[in-house]
């Protein structure tokens, strides 16, 4: 079950889920008004978990730091909750797209890809933090999926095991080995020249 307003009254209401058989949309998506968070990925509806307090430390550190060192320059950072859809060649309009995320942190230097809903385009830059009631959801099926549209850089930090994993996509359109950053090693991610942060220093308050 899901919950939604009432479009009479503004009050909240339960509704069934939609039918996981089938494939949707990113137009079945913007319709249903839907209070929890959705991702729809290839088509299937996943529901995102809540944050936890070592989540929430850890996208408010890097997404402060980003956010003070990309002011006023083309590039610009947005924190979740934040649509971004992913659309595959040139299925851009919203009955075509069927893969819609909201990552936690998320880099776009093309400012022609953001609008009034979000952003329709590949970030430069796409950041999530592992919940620990969900950690295969971005450890493999995003993974997987970032790895298909094309996103340049993915990292996935872990603020229980207080480490980064980085990964560099190539010329073949895969994803390179995965680099592991902790302690004081410096993260620095490729589309913000200039800008570092030891991988240490996200998980200290």
């Amino acid at each position: 079950m899901y919950t939604t307003y009432n479009n009479e009254d503004g009050s909240i209401i339960e509704v069934q889920e939609p039918d996981h058989s089938l494939t949707y949309t990113y137009a079945d998506l913007y319709s249903w008004n839907f209070i929890e968070r959705l991702e729809l990925l290839r088509g299937k509806i996943f529901q995102l978990s809540a944050a936890n307090t070592k989540h929430m430390r850890v996208s408010q550190k890097l997404g402060y730091e980003l956010y003070g060192f990309l002011k006023g320059k083309t590039c610009q950072v947005f924190i979740a909750p934040f649509d971004v859809r992913l659309p595959i060649k040139n299925r851009r309009r919203d009955d075509q797209i069927t893969t819609v995320v909201q990552p936690d942190i998320c880099i776009f230097c093309d400012p022609t890809k953001i609008d009034e809903r979000g952003a329709c385009g590949i970030p430069n830059l796409i950041v999530e933090i592992l919940s620990p009631s969900n950690p295969r959801h971005d450890l493999l099926v995003k993974y997987d999926v970032y790895q298909e549209v094309g996103v340049p850089e993915y990292w996935i930090i872990d603020p229980i095991k207080e480490m980064v994993m980085v990964s560099i996509l190539q010329e073949q359109g895969k994803f390179a080995p995965t680099k592991i950053y902790t302690e004081d090693q410096v993260l620095a991610p490729r589309c913000v020249p200039g800008f570092s942060i030891s991988a240490k220093s996200l998980f200290t308050s």
